[in-house]
């Protein structure tokens, strides 16, 4: 029997040791800070949680599964002045995010439909699992348009997925990568025909919530997460130095007076932002 509860940007669904938590922020599901924060309840939940074996993370937009961080946030005086109030020490909040998702007892798992930059892009590469569906699928690292430089453990988690020549080429070059060049570099497990996607993740999810009893524990306790915590610090400190530079959040305002955040804007952000002058 299913169980399902609403929080505010999350729809979560319970079933036979799988849960499924639909994404719903529009109208691009942007990472916004109360999402940010039922997110944060929900893994802490999670990992008291003994019921639930896999969690599989959807968009209830199949255009866009996370858009990127809220550029708004510019405008809170509390994450300007500082980024590591309330994260573990050693990260900041985007940072903590990524690894409470990285370091669940769960097995995650996204299930990309759409598209996923920034923060988004870091969410994904942060699960254990993903699969994306070949053309409407992308993920794009892009915020080096914006003066900034990834600050949520994206520089760490493509350096360890991707290794540093192609984690170079999707931070510097900023480009929209589709499913199948994701699968080939080791962004993500699998690229599948969109049509297939949801039946490839569901039958996975429920293989593996089906296992032994004690065997998802076993599995993820000899194949440990890396540890990331010396890298994190050298990320925070470039993000961090980008971030409280004059040109960094003019260049977030004049995006988001370019219809950054909006259903058009964001088909084509990075060549929104390109055609903002960077002077």
């Amino acid at each position: 029997m299913s169980e399902s509860s609403v929080a505010g940007t999350l729809r979560v669904t319970r079933d036979r040791g799988v849960v499924t938590v639909v994404i719903d922020n529009p109208p691009v599901n942007v990472l916004s800070l109360p999402m940010m924060g039922e997110l944060g309840t929900l893994f802490a939940a999670l990992r008291e949680d003994d019921t639930a074996r896999v969690v599989v993370f959807e968009s209830a937009d199949p255009e866009y599964f996370i858009a990127h961080v809220d550029m708004t946030l510019a405008d809170d005086p509390e994450v300007v002045a500082d980024p590591t109030a309330g994260a573990p020490a050693g990260l900041n909040v985007f940072q903590a995010l990524g690894e409470a998702l990285r370091t669940l007892p769960q097995v995650s798992i996204v299930k990309l439909a759409g598209l996923a930059r920034g923060g988004g892009a870091e969410f994904v590469a942060a699960a254990d699992l993903t699969f994306a569906a070949i053309g409407p699928a992308g993920l794009g690292q892009m915020e080096v348009l914006g003066g900034i430089v990834p600050g949520g453990g994206g520089t760490q988690y493509l350096l360890h997925r991707t290794g540093r020549n192609r984690a170079l080429e999707i931070v510097l070059g900023a480009d929209l990568f589709d499913a199948e060049t994701a699968e080939r570099y080791g962004w993500i497990n699998r690229a599948l025909p969109a049509d297939r996607l949801d039946a490839f993740v569901d039958r996975l999810a429920r293989n593996i919530a089906a296992l032994p009893d004690g065997s998802i524990a076993a599995i993820k306790h000899a194949l440990p997460p890396q540890d990331l915590s010396t890298g994190m610090l050298r990320e925070h400190e470039a993000w961090s130095t980008q971030f409280t530079r004059p040109a960094a959040e003019r260049l977030l305002r004049a995006a988001l007076a370019a219809g950054a955040q909006t259903r058009d804007g964001e088909r084509n952000l990075e060549d929104l932002l390109r055609a903002i002058d960077p002077a």
